[in-house]
């Protein structure tokens, strides 16, 4: 992957969507504003459809009548966002920090195609739950990194290596984490996490496979793990200057009685589908 200077973008901003329950110490420009998180996300949702369609990695039935691409992970996560000058979001990564309580089951690898096969799918547990572990020994919470994707005029520019070492910075802001993500092979995202730090999934030694994701129509992708404190030491430099920008960054979040309103609307929703 050659990357190319990103000047063609010099008026691009950074933005941060905080999820429903967390302490905002480190950063000092938290406001609430509902709208406004709602249409960044949505955003970002639709810059993920657009991104992933291109890609081939879906169709349009798995995107909403708007193009966007919706998890379920999205309102429990941070979301890391680039801005051009207009306001319109041209690159994100989702990061899903969880509770130390967090067991393997509870994961989205856990639901993946190489954790439910019989050959690796005790391997992928084994090897998920000891990061877990190690990670409560650390103090470190466990994060899942999903939802990447950039603007395709800035796919050849160092903004893909700046949104990893962002992830870190949060990681490391946050008193560090252990975490994994599933990467294409094809969009090249796993060659640049590797070039970041991250690292294939392995127990007893042995290294578990990529494997074809039927979910995104069967786009070839290997699990990698990272641990926010063991950063490719020639990016050193740019997580120390990334940690200072994220503390500055603008801190988006949803109002409270949002946040009541949309757990109550999902609450209802689980009840229909039980009771209807």
């Amino acid at each position: 992957m050659k990357l190319t200077s990103n000047a063609i973008l010099t008026h691009r901003r950074y933005m941060l969507l905080a999820p429903e329950l967390t302490k905002n110490t480190y950063f000092k420009r938290t406001n609430v504003d509902s709208k406004r998180y709602g249409m960044l996300l949505a955003g970002a949702q639709r810059l993920r459809g657009k991104a992933y369609f291109q890609m081939g990695a879906l169709d349009a039935s798995q995107l909403t009548s708007d193009g966007r691409q919706i998890s379920e992970a999205d309102d429990r996560s941070w979301h890391l966002l680039t801005l051009d000058e207009r306001g319109q979001v041209v690159a994100c990564l989702r990061y899903l920090a969880h509770p130390v309580s967090v067991s393997f089951p509870e994961l989205a690898i856990a639901r993946s195609a190489l954790a439910k096969s019989e050959k690796w799918g005790h391997h992928v547990r084994q090897a998920v739950s000891g990061e877990i572990d190690r990670a409560k020994l650390c103090g470190y919470s466990y994060v899942e990194i999903g939802g990447w994707a950039i603007a395709e005029a800035l796919r050849c520019t160092t903004e893909a290596l700046r949104m990893i070492v962002s992830a870190y910075a949060l990681a490391q802001l946050s008193g560090g984490a252990l975490g994994i993500t599933t990467a294409s092979l094809r969009s090249c995202s796993a060659s640049v996490l590797r070039r970041i730090g991250g690292r294939e999934l392995a127990v007893a030694g042995m290294r578990l496979p990529s494997f074809s994701d039927p979910q995104y129509k069967s786009t070839e992708v290997e699990i990698l793990r990272f641990d926010s404190s063991n950063l490719n030491v020639r990016y050193r430099r740019w997580l120390e200057e990334s940690m200072g920008r994220l503390s500055e960054v603008p801190v988006i979040r949803r109002s409270s009685e949002e946040r009541i309103c949309r757990r109550t609307e999902a609450w209802s929703a689980r009840l229909c589908s039980v009771t209807c």
